[in-house]
């Protein structure tokens, strides 16, 4: 297959290999890709995926390899955010004929969105008193958070058990979907919720403060880093693991409520099984690289080893992907998370319309009014131009097409 990315350099800084042939890459992004670049300690260089945008000191949609050293907001903060996807041995024609009711089943079984602020009672978003289930799945966690607590003494203020098997807002979705066969898939996105912004909210800070104590000079405040062996950079690395192990376990529990929600809407036994790995987009792990052993960040980036099965989400309203890596070495063997944003939230309140909104999300049992224009598809890349662009990373295996979508 020809080669599918471009290659640039900035003065003073490795290449950057940039899967975006296709779609837009604005100036922005670019500018935060090129000070990543120019870090001391990045291996061979930075790959940038084809849903690339604007982030907090990195760009989502970057897969940042470095040697001795970790950016704590290179990795964000909602750590270890992900996918899931099940297909289960449904066909189309057994749903009922509303979905209606299997919406309002899953919105039942699984918490999502938040009150304001979190004030006036309860947020609608965290559990008040924690389900059987949920208490077992936190059973999993809760020796290795004590030990976190003990050494980090703001977690005791964090929502951590009562947001085990919650939604959360923002693009965190559950779905359920249509593949090209008209096979029922099960398919949803979400993270390390409120304890795992908490966690890489601390970091971010702290490595600032550092890099203020060593009179390191950045291009962003927001690169600040953690150099391996120093004071805070064990304890980032242990905080992660934890707050990534918490998200994935996060995802199963949803899984679970929400497959029992379409046994309930549907008469028909049916079988779930997974196709699609539980795969995190936003964390950090060591992997072997070009002869060296390296810790590679992504940041809006999945795993694409060679025969890896993984998730690509369109947007609210669009097509999303089943895909299966090419092991390709130039992206680190990595594909992108999802279509990418061209809007900000506030941009795309200000010039899409309901009915535009409307019309994107016709055919789909979602929310339909003004306060998810944000997540409708015209704020997205379109997926089929981000599909195309790393077409050297990853197959598509499955495509899906929404038929129901649950937001906060």
């Amino acid at each position: 297959m020809s080669q599918t990315f471009e290659v640039t350099r900035a003065d003073g800084g490795v290449p950057v290999k940039s899967w975006t042939r296709g779609v837009p890459f604005e100036a922005g992004a670019k500018q935060q890709v090129a000070n990543v670049a120019s870090l001391p300690f990045i291996h061979k260089w930075v790959a940038v995926m084809p849903d690339v945008h604007f982030g907090k000191g990195a760009t989502i949609g970057s897969v940042i390899p470095t040697v001795g050293a970790v950016i704590p907001a290179a990795v964000g903060v909602d750590l270890g955010c992900g996918m899931m996807a099940v297909r289960t041995s449904l066909r189309a024609d057994q749903l009922p004929d509303s979905l209606a009711g299997l919406r309002t089943g899953i919105e039942r079984l699984v918490p999502h969105g938040r009150s304001a602020n979190g004030r006036g009672g309860r947020d609608k978003g965290a559990w008040g008193v924690l389900p059987e289930d949920v208490a077992q799945a936190w059973s999993g966690l809760s020796e290795r958070f004590d030990t976190l607590r003990e050494k980090h003494p703001f977690l005791n203020k964090t929502n951590n058990a009562h947001h085990l098997g919650t939604l959360g807002g923002g693009n965190h979705f559950v779905e359920v979907c249509l593949d090209e066969n008209e096979a029922v898939w099960v398919m949803l996105h979400s993270g390390s919720r409120g304890v795992g912004n908490r966690i890489g909210t601390h970091f971010i800070e702290q490595a600032q403060k550092d890099m203020q104590r060593w009179f390191i000079n950045l291009p962003d405040r927001d690169l600040a880093y953690f150099p391996e062996g120093s004071e805070h950079f064990g304890d980032y690395v242990r905080a992660v693991a934890w707050a990534q192990d918490f998200a994935r376990i996060n995802r199963e529990v949803m899984m679970s409520r929400t497959l029992a929600a379409l046994m309930e809407a549907v008469p028909t036994p049916f079988e779930a099984r997974e196709e699609a790995v539980n795969c995190h987009h936003n964390y950090i792990r060591k992997e072997h690289h070009y002869d060296k052993d390296v810790w590679v960040t992504r940041k809006g980036a999945v795993s694409a080893q060679a025969g890896e099965m993984g998730i690509i989400p369109g947007s609210m309203g669009a097509k999303s992907f089943i895909v299966r890596g090419l092991g390709n070495p130039e992206s680190f063997c990595s594909c992108s998370h999802g279509a990418g944003r061209v809007m900000s939230r506030t941009e795309a309140k200000r010039r899409i319309s309901l009915e535009e909104h409307l019309k994107a999300t016709e055919g789909v049992e979602c929310r339909r009014d003004k306060d998810v224009i944000d997540e409708t598809p015209a704020a997205y890349k379109p997926i089929e131009d981000v599909m195309a662009a790393q077409a050297d990373l990853v197959e598509i295996v499955h495509t899906l097409r929404q038929v129901v979508c649950v937001k906060g």
